[in-house]
Formats: C-alpha cells, sequence, structure tokens
C-alpha cells in the first residue's frame, strides 16, 4: 500500500473522529451555558423573588458532570490534555516514539476505567430519585461513563496515529 493510499483510507475514520470531536465540544459548551442559565435562576429566585428551586443543585451537578467529561474526552482527543510535552521533545526519537505509544494508553486505561465504574454506578443508582428534581440519583454518572468511553476511543487513535511512519508527523 502507497503512502497516498494509506491517507485516503485514513481520511474517513479521521474525518468521523473530528466530527465526533465537534459534537462533544458542542455538547460541553450547551451543558456550560445551561450551567450559566441554571445558577442565573437559582440566584434570581433566591434573592429576588425569595423563591429558591430545589431543582438547580441536581441539574447544575449534572450539567457540570457533562461540560467535565465532554470537555476531557475532547481534550484527549485535541492533545490538550496534562502531560510532560517539554520533556518528551527532548528524548531521543526511539524513545520518543515509545512514549508517544505509552502514553495513549496510559489514557485509555484510565478512560476505560472511568467508563466502567461510571456506568455501574449509573445502573446501581437508577432505582432512586434525587431531592428536588425527577432524576435518578445517579445521573452525574452517565456523562462520566460516556466521557471516559469517548477518551478510549480518542486516545486510541491518537495510539494509532503514532505508531504510524514518521512522514504522518503533521498529526501530532
Amino acid at each position: 500500500m502507497t503512502e497516498a493510499t494509506s491517507r485516503s483510507t485514513q481520511a474517513g475514520p479521521q474525518r468521523a473522529l473530528e466530527t465526533l470531536a465537534t459534537v462533544v465540544i458542542h455538547v460541553a459548551v450547551v451543558a456550560l451555558l445551561g450551567l450559566v442559565v441554571v445558577q442565573g435562576w437559582q440566584v434570581f429566585a433566591r434573592y429576588v423573588i425569595n423563591d429558591s428551586p430545589s431543582w438547580t443543585e441536581p441539574v447544575t451537578l449534572l450539567l457540570l458532570s457533562t461540560a467535565m467529561s465532554m470537555g476531557a474526552a475532547a481534550g484527549v482527543h485535541t492533545h490538550r490534555h496534562f502531560g510532560f510535552f517539554l520533556l518528551a521533545d527532548h528524548l531521543n526519537p526511539l524513545v520518543r516514539r515509545v512514549v508517544d505509544a505509552l502514553v495513549p494508553l496510559v489514557v485509555a486505561a484510565i478512560g476505560a476505567v472511568i467508563a466502567w465504574w461510571g456506568w455501574v454506578l449509573w445502573i446501581d443508582g437508577l432505582h432512586i430519585k434525587t431531592a428536588g428534581a425527577n432524576l435518578p440519583q445517579s445521573v452525574n454518572y452517565l456523562p462520566l461513563s460516556l466521557g471516559g468511553a469517548l477518551m478510549v476511543v480518542f486516545a486510541l487513535n491518537r495510539l494509532w496515529l503514532a505508531l504510524q511512519p514518521a512522514a504522518i508527523e503533521g498529526d501530532r
């Protein structure tokens, strides 16, 4: 397979991941905007009309969990997560390639643990209702689980890109 053929077969999945990452970022943005609206209403209702709604706290926690989880997953995709990039830049090329392959594996493992336990906690609390809102007590774990699964998908893509020949350096 030639390099041009290899790049054309990569274009479809990479485009799909870019689209998925864009959707994830938009979900995080909507969650943050919702957080501002809900908290604004909470402050207005409490201090202006002296009638604090009970639903704002659970909804705020759900929106915060969603924004955080989706933002973390998008950060893995865009390679803007925590890392020792200055150190990696000064490593021997062979060692750097090993590190470039090891980091996504670690991120994928962490994402898998978050996805699994988030899902277990989500299922475990479905039958318990939150105080103040008609939501399951465990609703905050659903975005955590989805964000962890997305971290795995995006990290495995990073691993795949790291294992490609050095001719595709611009993808990092």
